[in-house]
């Protein structure tokens, strides 16, 4: 992924395009919700993020919008963290 980012944002910077590739961490959705909703995987979790926390779709969901909106216009071929800080 890091190696596409970077290429698509080389080859497409020239057409005022910007390539990001955001990177979630372990997110509270339907998805995971057979193993993520039990109280051990939320400790685990949380105990992960050095938010204290398990991710929200909201969390993402704001970073992507970050990337979609003008104020973004000179970040690109980065990879953006949003794993509230997890060291997985």
């Amino acid at each position: 992924m890091n190696t596409l980012t970077l290429t698509l944002a080389k080859h497409l910077g020239p057409r005022g395009i910007t390539v990001n590739a955001i990177m979630p961490g372990i997110i509270d959705t339907d998805i995971n919700a057979s193993w993520s909703h039990t109280p051990e995987a939320q400790k685990f979790a949380s105990d992960m993020s050095a938010l204290g926390r398990v991710g929200r779709p909201e969390d993402v969901a704001d970073v992507a919008a970050f990337l979609a909106s003008p104020d973004s216009r000179w970040v690109t071929a980065q990879m953006l963290d949003a794993t509230g800080g997890s060291c997985i």
